[in-house]
């Protein structure tokens, strides 16, 4: 009789403020912005609220016929501001490592614009199996899905909904603007303080699920 092997692990995780502090580089890309269009934007209000797409913060700053074209603007400016000024979370290589070594797929899916995303990436030297941008909230459920994610790990309530719509386990962290309470409340199936909680969490969700340990 065949020994069914049980289908490898894949696990989602967020990038802004889930494996990546943004804030710095988002923050001057914000102040570039103002300077370069002579609007006013509140740049550290602006990074207390990340998660949602561009535009949703946008639109507090700029009439909505601007967003478009302020939104282009800022992504033309973007890698050669923000990209050197953003460090990764605590946590999130070892995080990654933490599936790889018991033999999974890791998948990021985020609402930053995908080539952005994939330049952050590469300048911390973090390779998730797949990148994926320009999804927000239960819209990452397209992605999660098509990947056969079973865990999504996130920041913010919208991560929390992109995982329940996937139907994949939602991890949170308490990194980023909704507190751990919050996250709670919207629905996450675990929240953790941060990835640097991520590899224990794994090893005890593996060992429930009746995995037996990577030699």
């Amino acid at each position: 009789m065949s020994v069914m092997t049980p289908p490898a692990l894949t696990v989602g995780f967020d990038l802004d403020m889930t494996l990546i502090d943004s804030r710095p580089g988002i923050r001057a890309c914000y102040v570039a912005l103002s300077e370069r269009t002579g609007t006013y934007i509140d740049a550290d209000l602006a990074v207390t609220r990340l998660g949602p797409p561009l535009a949703e913060e946008l639109i507090n700053w700029f009439s909505a016929e601007q967003v478009p074209a302020m939104a282009d603007l800022y992504r033309e400016m973007y890698p050669s501001i923000a990209i050197a000024a953003t460090p990764a979370m605590a946590g999130a290589g070892e995080a990654l490592a933490a599936v790889r070594a018991a033999g999974g797929r890791t998948l990021v899916v985020t609402a930053k614009h995908e080539p952005n995303a994939r330049l952050h990436l590469a300048h911390l030297g973090i390779e998730p199996d797949v990148v994926v941008g320009d999804l927000w909230a239960e819209r990452k459920a397209e992605a999660l899905r098509e990947h056969g994610a079973a865990v999504y790990v996130g920041d913010h309530t919208g991560d929390v909904r992109g995982a329940r719509t996937a139907g994949a386990l939602s991890v949170a962290v308490a990194t980023g603007p909704c507190p751990a309470g919050e996250l709670r409340a919207a629905g996450a199936d675990v929240v953790l303080a941060d990835l640097a909680a991520f590899p224990r969490w794994l090893a005890g969700y593996r060992e429930a699920l009746g995995v037996a340990p990577r030699a």
